[in-house]
């Protein structure tokens, strides 16, 4: 049996592009390896950091993200993801450039979640910073109009330390912010139907969300299982493996 080569690296499909960071990452955060059941690859984009992504311009870093994609794509990464919900902005130019499928932003899961829900129903994001996010990357991502979207800015640790890139956190205090924001959420708009973590970091607390709320969360965990699932798909036993 002959195998097709064409790479240097063999066995990780998913390659993710990691803004600079110096804060810790816990099992869950896209930046811990463990939080994969499958192998992947990274590259960090020196220079792109979570403050000047989130509250400055990613366009300025575009072309960065384009060489680290490549180097990636080189080394044998079949499709490129990012970890940062911002990059949003870089979807459509990212995958012209890179020539692969590309996965910016969890929010580009937003119209498939809209579309499984009841009719009365909509999705809300909860942001790491509803101050600028703006209707750019929510259109960019194809966020329905008027999703509502609510932000941690205003709880005490989480925005503050992740987009302070501190060197310690308080992961406690960050779930205790995280779901204070989400019961607002709820609580603002009853309306809601399943809630959409725009940022990367927020996975870890995806599960108390879901307890705490008792909808469906959708975050960046989702959108890459579902991104590897076709980029691998998986291989069944069946009797197609037996010629005879």
């Amino acid at each position: 049996m002959s195998v097709r080569g064409g790479k240097t690296v063999f066995g990780a499909s998913v390659g993710i592009l990691m803004l600079e960071t110096q804060f810790p990452r816990i099992p869950g955060d896209i930046g811990n390896a463990l939080t994969w059941e499958f192998p992947v690859h990274y590259r960090v984009v020196k220079g792109a950091t979570p403050d000047n992504i989130v509250r400055g311009d990613p366009w300025t870093r575009a072309q960065d993200f384009i060489a680290a994609g490549r180097e990636l794509v080189a080394m044998g990464c079949d499709g490129i993801a990012t970890n940062c919900g911002f990059l949003a902005l870089l979807q459509d130019e990212l995958k012209e450039a890179l020539g692969v499928p590309v996965a910016t932003s969890s929010l580009i899961q937003a119209p498939m979640i809209a579309a499984t829900l009841p009719p009365g129903k909509h999705m809300s994001i909860l942001t790491i910073s509803a101050d600028t996010l703006t209707k750019a990357h929510l259109d960019a991502a194809g966020v329905p109009d008027g999703t509502p979207v609510v932000g941690t800015d205003g709880g005490q640790e989480f925005t503050r330390a992740v987009l302070g890139d501190e060197i310690e956190i308080d992961f406690i205090a960050g779930r205790a912010d995280l779901l204070t924001a989400a019961q607002a959420l709820v609580a603002a708009h009853p309306d809601t139907g399943a809630i959409l973590l725009e940022c990367t970091n927020m996975v870890p607390y995806a599960a108390d969300i879901r307890r705490e709320t008792g909808l469906p969360v959708y975050s960046v965990y989702s959108l890459l299982t579902w991104f590897q699932a076709g980029l691998v798909p998986r291989r069944f036993p069946s009797d197609l493996d037996d010629p005879r």
